[in-house]
């Protein structure tokens, strides 16, 4: 029991001299940064006023997703259209058409009028 407390106070007295030496560095760290860290927030908060200035006078640009093209397609078509076609106007895959109708048609925004059939709801 007695070599574990000797070990522990060991460990103990190293950690309080690591402490000290850390603590030294911040010390050092903190003379010599002062000078630059002003200059560097000033130009920071500079930047990001322009930037936000720049965010609120333009538009994003929305993009057509996956979704919306096999939607488009399928609203433009009078009598439906099925998955083949769908496949060859967008150039997407089969599966991925396959997801896309899937979840139009939990949204409701699409039905199917016969198997591989589909039209706008």
């Amino acid at each position: 029991m007695k070599e574990i407390e000797v070990v522990i106070k060991t460990v103990v007295e190293g950690l309080r001299s690591i402490a000290q030496g850390v603590e030294k560095i911040a010390e050092k760290l903190e003379e010599s940064a002062p000078n630059k860290q002003p200059k560097a927030k000033r130009k920071i908060a500079a930047k990001s006023v322009r930037k936000t200035k720049a965010k609120a006078t333009t538009k994003p640009k929305k993009t057509a997703t996956a979704v919306d093209t096999v939607l488009a397609v399928i609203n433009r078509s009078k009598k439906g259209v099925d998955s083949a076609t769908l496949a060859k106007k967008t150039g997407f895959d089969k599966k991925k058409i396959a997801n896309i109708v899937f979840k139009l048609r939990k949204l409701g925004k699409i039905k199917s009028v016969s198997k591989g059939l589909y039209t706008k709801a």
